[in-house]
């Protein structure tokens, strides 16, 4: 029921509303509002269309029905009957198909048939063959509207009319069911996303899959006319092909709609009406009365690659081979094909510009090669690929038929003879290409004859001019002959030999230029070459010539371009006989050679066959394993710049040896400069390998063997016109003539040793008689074999010189002795501007040969373009003694490389063995020298009569006598060699003298840790008698030392670091979460910790006692570093406002101090001053003296009791006080301020003393945190610390402690009464044992005057020993359980006896457990104590080890500190004596202790006052604590101290661990998942990058968290593009990435899509930056990112 009522009503209704909907603008283009407003009305029917397709099989049969069935439609469409709705809406669809040029059958009866798709209709209407200008006006149904669109077909010349193309194709639709109008609205509305989706969920049902196709078939030209007006035609393409593709891919869905409804002949129209909407006139040729058109690259149609769902279709069908097999075999088809492709030959013609500069360049030339390689190039593939195997012959002939069919039309439309218009190029020419490669596949895959389908020899002139033409024009590009044409001329050059066109472009050409040459007379050949490449004058014996279409600048290029040609067309073998592997295998090489190259740009670089479906991609599975013969791989690295590199592909060393072919590099190189590469890496090879030392010329290699089908190339090598080139440029090149350079003599070289290579089977050396009409060349050369002809003498030549040439002047008194000129007659002077004469002749031969009338028309034109330059009337002859052979030539040319006389010796006259089994490698390395050696040897086996005239011409010792001023003119160019070479070594000195200073240089200033390499400073000063530092300024260069009024400065950079505050106490690094139950707490980290006990602290004690009993720092600590370069106070504010006028600079901000050192570059924002005085404390200072421990002790607290003063106002003073200001304002506020009341100056107190701490405990973490290693560090050698000790302590000593609070008291002396020291306090002092020791020892060191005693500093650290000791005890003591505190307590008091129990740990501990229980600290709830308590029972060896672990990160501080006031080397040693070291190292320990039994840290106190007393004193203030609060006394008690090194977090193996977890993840601030999520390496949190949602006043998400995870350090992995980003305060820079693939390469953005792995050497590389503070130093490419990431 539901199915035959509701359905096709409701969908009726859905017509109507899209009917009705539609309103036909002026434009025609209904505008976006209208039809976007009728689909939003619709949206519900669709979707509930859409419901219904989703319920199962069963509903979209029924469906299927509805919409397919005729009768439904009729009824209820026709608009006859009552209805005059109905009716109106059936009008409203007729002016919808009228206004798309389309008619409804009825309407016209002259189609005789009403089945739209009915191909076979040859009525083709006849006002229509030349009236289809523009498609969208054209209305069947009007008259007029055809008369205008005729005036509009005028300027295009169409060949429809040639076809049996139907018109009804493009202009009839006949609706008969729901779904073929339901499309026709689809398409109307340009697709609606929604119908789209409907369409295709129905396609499981197969009835109306073929319905369905066959409807989108019947539609496809008007498909092709809504895309064309379409403004989204991106959009709409995108959509057209989401459904052909699912229709078209199905081959039998494809042969079957091919069979019924015509599907190529349509699609074969289509494309052909398309691309006729916009042709021109062609002006190639010739301008006036050529009657070829060609696409318009300049139209949108081009430009905006409208065509291509169209082309991708017929690309896609052609893939299946039986609708191929159907095209290949229907001739009509083809020939509408060839007709296509036709439109694009010779399209984007490109006219040299000879005067000024071209005023706009455009850019269509992309149009152009796009569409080459689309619409011709890739259909060309897919029918190749259809053609592997003999069977297909015939399909092969039918498409270089009607090929060359096209050609001969093409050649007839431009009216071409034989002379190329002069200054044009254009670099389309698919008909040529397309015959090139159906020959290529013919004579490789499918055995046919390559003579049966060539034309005859007119044609084959005809086919080689234009590429032959775009290869000597490519030529003229690079010898920029065509710069007036601006970039976009270089840019075809490059696109045209670039990997992805290459094999559809460059490679068709030069194989047919290969097939001509095979085939054509060899002479015409190489003179035609010489003549396009305009360089035929220049191939004269005269020292001078004038050169009429080519200025002097571009001759040599020109010369060097046209051997270069005949190199690439005589040696390439791509389609001549290589297999497929070995063209991937040389291809791979080349690339390889030129560069070391990553996987995926070789994968690139490499040309695949350009249709992915062929199936033929050159050895797409044998890729790897070619890879990995000729490549190694080499792993990704780092540089010391800290530059990342990817892991790369280099050619293995016996590829260099034997494969490097520079032929294939030349023709793949898209930019000049990497052949040079590719030499440079060939030469170094050679070096390093120590096969050649000298300067290598490109090694000669042997080639595949040809083909038999193209045998005939080779008969170039051996043609007379070569071998008098060949003959003349050596003897130019021995003359020294201009304009000839080594590449030209390479060339020359390579072309002679090719010919002896290949020289025809077996030479007599009977002089063959000179036979046939070789009118032309007698004079010349006997025959044409090159082996012959080497040997033959030639002795005069007659040449045209311009009067002024020096021949002229030297021949006149020759002329006048009447038996020179005799013998001038028979010893045959030719001139060689008869290359030009020779073309001509030969060609004139062959037309006449091929057609009895021979052309005379065309005949007087061209000879008179090529009288001009014979005429010029300041020619004149001359006649040349030249008296050479080319062997004897070679010789003296080996004497002329080689700088020395009668340098060649043949080799056989010592070893006659050469010549019997001649080992001639055939790959050979050297250069001109060993080249010509080679030659020689080879003339020398082929022919007995050269080996003897070699030996003849070595015996006359005394050279042939050449004109005296020749031997001149060599010895002067000797001598220029000799003084060149002198100057080039003298220069290679001077710069090898340059890299290794600066190397030096680099080495002191950017590496960041390499200790080995490191110079020293200028700093220290080596003797320690100097009392004064000086200090060289690197801007104004003067030597001096640091005074009050001109103070010296270090250039530093003053970071916030929360490095510090990361330290946990394990050692393994914590992971990165990737699942939900892992999370990461930041409770166990250093910062964390430090926080709690301040704030436990704070909360029971005075508050300006708690911030003396600790230090912070450890998050937002001050972090200072220097590259040691030292410069006045004065210069370096000068240099500043130097830098603050120069706009240029990006990267720093010189508003906030920041900016480069002068001399390294280094990145810096301040100037830390330099006291005056000695760089490092004073040699006087550090004698030892006998007083006694309570004299110093007494002499500390009196020298701390002096308040300090800034002296006067000096400029120093400024300074410091200026850098006091920087180094606060370099952390946010809330790390500075940590008291109750703000703007204490306790806080300022407690912060300057945490600046040094936190600088000697990042070096400590630099050092690996120990000091085992000892030694200066590199920190050590760059550091600023002393400097900074003097600015802190400058500052520290304004703030007097009040002598009743100060801590040395506590520490040095007894108190009378204890407990009314208590009572009158009403918040008590934090007690001495919760002070935190090494505060102490910084608070003591820095209030004391400097320079600072060595004496005083030894007290001062005995003294607080003895309190770290204390506190070691307690701690210990509260970690035991109670039964062993009383079994120790028991034990201590045994040994109590009077001589060493001060220094016994065991006397110490049960004294300190007998105090402490004296208060409430051990009595706790049983609870608590499994907690608190360690299940191990201790061993005396085991509370050892704690003692000395609890002391050690003092002691270590302590050393540091004493290593940089006073300069002491540190001792280094084994880690278990690193105790033991220190401690003598720092004076605890006696000088005479012998450590023969085991160490015992209790022997390194020195009690100041008797130890039990002051013991007991100290524990008294905390059980007076513990009365009230045992539980946090124990807490405060127990001070966590091993830290470990800090890491980052630990990353997954595999990438896609995380980007599953995480790019999916929600934000835990916003609850939305980010656009862009991050996650912080640090700390592991998920931020938003960029993310607006969680800006928080005007910062957003990754800076905030930048600041409030690492003070303004910020290291975020990017989820989307796996790359690493770093935020350092207002600037950031993108890392890299550390996850790389297989091959080592990055993928960023992850656009390649491959699996990703961890890469740890880089992850270090990171961690290692970020612990040394190095990230500005090293990363180059900051930007600011004014907070907004």
């Amino acid at each position: 029921m539901m199915s035959e009522f509701v359905l096709p009503r409701f969908i009726f209704c859905l017509i109507q509303y899209l009917r009705e909907g539609y309103n036909e603008p002026a434009a025609d283009v209904p505008s976006e509002k209208d039809l976007n407003k009728v689909l939003q009305l619709l949206e519900p029917q669709i979707s509930f269309l859409e419901d219904l397709t989703k319920m199962g099989g069963a509903m979209r049969s029924v469906l299927t029905q509805v919409l397919t069935n005729q009768q439904n439609y009729k009824d209820l469409t026709s608009g006859l009957g009552e209805n005059t709705y109905a009716k109106k809406s059936h009008e409203k669809y007729l002016i919808a198909l009228k206004s798309s040029g389309l008619t409804y059958p009825e309407d016209k009866l002259i189609y005789g048939m009403q089945e739209p798709s009915a191909g076979t209709s040859t009525l083709a209407v006849q006002g229509f063959a030349g009236a289809t200008g523009t498609l969208g006006q054209v209305d069947s149904s009007d008259e007029e509207d055809q008369d205008g669109s005729q005036g509009l077909g005028k300027r295009k010349r169409v060949k429809l009319s040639s076809g049996t193309k139907d018109q009804s194709i493009m202009d009839v639709l006949k609706h008969k069911s729901f779904l073929e109008e339901l499309l026709f609205w689809t398409i109307k509305y340009e697709f609606p996303q929604k119908m789209v989706t409907f369409l295709l969920n129905m396609l499981p049902d197969q009835e109306y899959k073929v319905a369905f196709t066959k409807t989108f078939v019947q539609h496809y030209a008007f498909i092709m006319k809504t895309l064309k007006k379409s403004h989204e035609s991106d959009t709409m393409s995108n959509r057209i092909v989401h459904i052909s593709v699912q229709l078209f891919s199905n081959e039998e869905l494809a042969r079957q709609v091919t069979e019924e409804c015509q599907l190529l002949d349509i699609m074969v129209t289509v494309l052909l009406y398309m691309m006729e909407s916009c042709l021109i006139k062609s002006e190639l040729q010739d301008e006036e009365n050529s009657l070829h058109v060609v696409v318009n690259c300049g139209e949108a149609l081009l430009k905006n690659n409208t065509y291509w769902p169209l082309v991708s279709d017929f690309i896609n069908i052609l893939s299946h081979q039986s609708v191929a097999k159907r095209f290949l075999e229907d001739h009509g088809l083809l020939v509408t094909w060839m007709n296509f492709v036709s439109f694009f030959q010779g399209m984007n013609l490109n006219k040299r510009e000879l005067n000024e500069h071209v005023e706009f360049e455009s850019q269509t030339y992309y149009a152009a090669f796009a569409a080459e390689l689309e619409a011709c190039a890739q259909p060309m593939w897919g029918l190749l690929s259809h053609c592997k195997v003999r069977e297909t012959q015939e399909y092969t002939r039918n498409v270089v038929r009607y090929c060359l069919e096209a050609l001969q039309d093409w050649f007839d439309a431009i009216n071409f003879v034989d002379e190329p218009a002069p200054n044009q190029v254009s670099f389309h020419l698919p008909l040529h290409r397309y015959y090139a490669m159906f020959l290529s596949k013919a004579v490789k895959c499918q055995e046919l004859d390559l003579d049966s389908v060539l034309p005859d020899q007119e044609m084959l002139m005809k086919l080689m001019i234009h590429p032959l033409q775009i290869q000597a024009s490519l030529a003229e590009i690079h010898s920029n002959m065509w710069v007036r044409n601006g970039l976009q001329i270089k840019g075809q050059a490059m696109t045209y030999v670039q990997s992805h066109f290459c094999n559809s472009m460059i490679d068709p050409d030069i194989y047919l230029l290969q097939v001509c040459a095979s085939r054509l007379d060899p002479d015409y050949v190489i003179s035609s070459v010489f003549e396009r490449f305009k360089v035929v004058d220049l191939l004269t014996m005269a020292s001078q010539h004038q050169n009429i279409v080519l200025d002097a600048e571009h001759e040599r290029s020109m010369l060097e371009g046209a051997l270069t040609f005949l190199v690439i067309l005589l040696s390439l073998r791509l389609h001549l006989g290589m297999s497929d592997d070995e063209i991937l295998r040389a291809e791979m090489v080349a690339q390889l050679c030129m560069n070391d190259r990553t996987h995926s740009s070789l994968l690139d670089l490499i040309p695949e066959n350009p249709n992915p479906k062929s199936g033929i991609i050159p050895g797409s599975y044998s890729f790897e394993s070619v890879l990995s013969t000729v490549a190694d791989f080499k792993a990704p690295v780092f540089e010391p710049g800290g530059s990342m590199q990817q892991g790369m592909y280099t050619p293995k060393g016996e590829v260099w040896d034997q494969e490097f072919d520079p032929v294939m590099v030349i023709l793949r190189t898209v930019y000049r400069r990497d052949v040079q590469s590719a030499m440079d890496r060939y030469t170094a090879f050679l070096k390093q390998s120590g096969k050649f030392s000298g300067n290598p010329w490109p090694p000669y290699k042997k080639r595949t063997p040809l083909h038999p089908s193209y045998k005939g190339l080779m008969r170039l090598l051996h043609c007379k016109t070569l071998h008098i080139v060949l003959f003349t440029l050596l003897y130019k090149i021995l003359m020294d003539h201009q304009n000839l350079s080594e590449h030209v003599l390479c060339m020359v070289l390579y072309l002679i040793e090719l010919g002896l290579e290949n020289s025809p089977e077996e030479e007599s050396d009977e002089e063959a008689p000179v036979g046939g009409p070789e009118r032309c060349h007698d004079s010349w050369f006997p025959g044409s074999n090159l082996v012959s002809n080497m040997r033959h003498f030639i002795n005069y030549v007659r040449v045209r010189v311009p009067e002024t040439a020096p021949e002229v002047k030297r021949d006149s008194p020759a002329s006048t002795s009447s038996d020179s000129l005799g013998s001038l007659q028979n010893s045959g002077t030719a001139q060689v501007f008869s290359l030009v004469a020779e073309r001509r002749r030969k060609f004139q031969e062959i037309i006449n040969r091929s057609s009895s009338e021979a052309n005379q028309v065309v005949r007087p034109k061209t000879s008179s373009k090529w009288c001009a330059p014979g005429s010029a009337p300041q020619l004149t002859t001359a006649i040349l003694e030249i008296k050479e052979s080319i062997l004897s030539l070679l010789i003296k040319l080996h004497h002329k490389l080689s700088g020395k006389q009668n340098s060649y010796y043949p080799p056989w006259l010592d070893d006659i063995e050469i010549l019997i089994q001649p080992e001639i490698p055939k790959y050979s390395h050297g250069d001109g020298i060993t080249a010509v050696e080679r030659i020689l040897l080879k003339a020398a086996l082929q022919s007995r009569m050269n080996k003897r005239l070699i030996e003849e011409i070595c015996r006359k010792v005394t050279p042939p006598v050449p004109p005296k001023k020749i031997t001149a003119a060599e010895k002067k160019t000797l001598d220029k060699e000799e003084r060149r070479q002198k100057a080039r070594e003298r220069q290679q000195k001077l710069l090898a003298e340059f890299a290794s200073r600066q190397k030096s240089f680099m080495e002191t200033a950017m590496d960041v840790d390499s200790p080995e390499t490191d110079i020293p400073m200028e700093i220290t000063t080596a003797e320690p008698q100097v009392s004064e530092a000086v200090y060289d300024c690197v801007i104004c260069g003067q030597s001096g030392p640091s005074s009050e009024d001109r103070p010296t400065g270090l250039v530093v950079l003053l970071q916030a670091s929360s490095v510090l505050g990361q330290c946990r106490d394990s050692i393994e690094p914590k992971k990165l979460p990737v699942t939900e139950e892992e999370q990461i707490y930041p409770w166990d980290t250093c910062a964390a910790v430090h926080d709690v006990r301040l704030s436990l602290l704070q909360r029971y004690f005075k508050d300006s006692s708690c911030l003396l009993a600790v230090s912070v720092g450890w998050e937002g600590g001050v972090y200072v570093q220097t590259c040691g370069h030292t410069l006045h106070i004065d210069c370096h504010k000068s240099y500043m406002e130097s830098l603050r006028n120069d706009q240029v600079l990006q990267g720093f901000s010189v508003d906030k101090g920041e900016f480069t050192c002068p001399l390294c570059r280094q990145f810096a924002n301040s100037v830390l001053p330099c006291y005056p005085g000695s760089s490092v404390e004073n040699n006087l200072w550090q004698r030892p003296s006998n007083r006694s421990m309570q004299d110093l002790i007494k002499e500390v607290e009196e020298l701390q009791g002096r308040p300090g003063v800034f002296t006067s106002e000096t400029n120093l003073s400024k300074e410091m006080e200026s850098v006091m200001k920087d180094i606060k304002n370099t952390t946010q506020k809330k790390y500075r301020d940590y008291s109750k009341t703000p703007s204490s100056p306790d806080n300022d107190f407690l912060f300057m003393y945490s600046v040094a701490r936190t600088n000697l405990e990042l070096e400590l973490i630099h050092r690996g945190g120990n000091l085992c290693s000892g030694g200066a560090s590199t920190a050590g050698k760059r550091s600023c610390l002393n400097q900074l000790f003097h600015v802190l302590a400058l500052h520290m000593r304004l703030y007097s402690i009040d002598s009743e609070y100060n801590p040395w008291r506590k520490l040095t002396q007894l108190i009378e009464d204890m407990n009314s020291q208590l009572r009158n306090e009403e918040q008590l002092e934090v007690p001495i044992l919760y002070h935190d020791v090494t505060s102490l020892l910084l608070i003591q060191i820095l209030t004391m005057p400097h320079p600072l005693h060595k004496d005083h500093f030894t007290c001062i650290v005995k003294v607080l020993f003895t309190l770290l000791y204390t506190q070691a005890l307690a701690a210990l003591s509260v970690k035991c359980s109670e039964e062993d505190r009383s079994a120790w307590k028991h034990v201590g008091a045994l040994k109590k006896n009077p001589c060493d129990a001060e220094k016994s740990y065991e006397v110490l501990l049960s004294f300190v457990i007998s105090e402490l229980s004296k208060g409430k600290l051990y009595h706790e709830e049983g609870s608590q104590e499994c907690a608190m308590v360690s299940p191990i029972a201790w061993s005396p060896e085991s509370m050892e080890r704690y003692l000395q672990d609890f002391c050690l990160p003092f002691l270590r501080i302590t050393s540091l500190l004493q290593h940089h006031l006073f300069g002491e080397d540190l001792p280094s040693c084994q880690e278990e004596e690193e105790f033991s070291v220190l401690a003598s190292c720092l004076g605890l320990l006696p000088a005479f202790y012998q450590t023969a039994h085991p160490f015992i840290s209790a022997s390194c106190l020195n009690w100041p006052v008797p130890a039990f007393d002051i013991i007991s004193q100290w524990c008294f203030e905390i059980n007076s604590f513990t009365e009230r609060h045992a539980e946090q006394g124990k807490a405060l008690l127990i001070q966590e101290s091993r830290w470990k090194l800090p890491h980052l977090l630990q990353l997954p193996e595999n990438y896609n661990t995380i980007f599953q977890y995480y790019h999916r993840k929600t934000c835990s601030v916003c609850t939305k998942v980010p656009k862009d999520p991050a996650v912080c390496l640090v700390c592991g949190t998920f931020v938003c990058l960029k993310g607006l949602c969680c800006k928080q006043q005007s910062y957003c998400e990754c800076v905030l968290h930048s600041q409030n995870c690492g003070a303004g350090t910020g290291i975020f992995l990017l989820i989307n593009a796996s790359v690493i980003i770093i935020i350092r305060g207002h600037r950031f820079c993108l890392w890299g990435s550390v996850y790389l693939d297989a091959h080592g390469e990055e993928d960023r953005d992850l656009r390649r899509g491959k699996p990703l792995y961890i890469c740890k050497e880089r992850y270090k590389v990171l961690e290692q930056q970020w612990i040394s503070h190095t990230f500005d130093h090293i990363n180059k490419r900051w930007g600011p990112h004014y907070n907004g990431l």
